[in-house]
């Protein structure tokens, strides 16, 4: 498996995980349902779900991650 397929399995896991979670807690919180509650949940999981990259170096492939948690751009050793 390549790392571009790595990363956009990993990109998409974190954003699954993140709507899941801020859907079933904006309908359990709120009174918004159907697809209010589905757009409130990607929203806020498009902006609070990790950014992975794959840059072609010299050395190889690199992977990095940008996240609003984070301060920066760090490098993963995949």
């Amino acid at each position: 498996m390549s790392k571009k397929t790595k990363v956009f399995i990993a990109q998409f896991f974190c954003f699954a995980i993140l709507f899941i979670i801020v859907r079933l807690g904006v309908e359990f919180f709120t009174d918004l349902t159907s697809i209010w509650g589905s757009l409130a949940g990607a929203v806020v999981a498009t902006i609070l779900a990790p950014q992975f990259k794959v840059f072609d170096t010299q050395q190889g492939q690199k992977v990095y991650v940008r996240w609003i948690f984070i301060k920066g751009v760090k490098e993963l050793n995949w």
